[in-house]
């Protein structure tokens, strides 16, 4: 195993769909793979369909820990993943706020509306000075340039100031997404604080 010298919990941001193209869920399974190996605890949404579990099921086979945080709703009706630490929640906000508490850096993967809303909020939230967290959008087949063109256009606009462009990072690969975390937390990135900022 390649274990780095910090342990560091990953919250991942994915898609639960199932009938996306493989190369998606090769991508998934390749993040879990690498933060297993890496020794960090993986932390997400607890689903047993999609990139949310090829996500964990690599994680898991490759000896990793894994947390999942998911509404009680969900494990009713069998969409929970199992084999491994579950935190069941009543509510969407709880269950985001759980995503959040546990991670030191936030992941996003390919997904729909929910990845787009949850990633969207902790750079919001980092901008506000809420969290001073490594930030990465892991860009596999080009899926997020439409939405990173819709951010260059807001800074070019004076929507978003240009000083907030280091809020958040881009990787091609699960492997260069978590050499960026690591950076980050040799730097102490992932564990202070910063003050609250003006918003735009």
């Amino acid at each position: 195993m390649t274990h780095t010298s910090t342990s560091l919990s990953l919250t991942v941001y994915c898609a639960s769909s199932k009938r996306v193209p493989q190369l998606y869920l090769d991508a998934a399974a390749e993040l879990g793979r690498l933060i297993a190996l890496h020794g960090h605890t993986l932390v997400y949404g607890g689903g047993n369909i999609g990139l949310m579990d090829a996500l964990a099921r690599a994680a898991l086979a490759h000896g990793g820990k894994v947390k999942g945080v998911i509404l009680a709703e969900f494990i009713d009706r069998g969409y929970a993943n199992s084999g491994h630490e579950m935190h069941s929640v009543d509510d969407m906000r709880s269950r985001k706020r759980g995503l959040d508490e546990f991670g030191d850096a936030y992941l996003a993967l390919p997904g729909g509306f929910g990845t787009f809303e949850e990633i969207l909020e902790m750079i919001s939230f980092k901008q506000l000075g809420f969290h001073n967290k490594p930030i990465v959008f892991i860009n596999t087949n080009g899926y997020f340039e439409h939405l990173l063109r819709q951010f260059d256009r807001a800074f070019a606009e004076a929507f978003i100031h240009e000083r907030f462009r280091d809020l958040y990072f881009v990787a091609a690969t699960p492997q260069e997404a978590l050499d960026i975390i690591e950076a980050a937390a040799v730097a102490g990135q992932a564990v202070q604080a910063v003050s609250p900022v003006t918003r735009d």
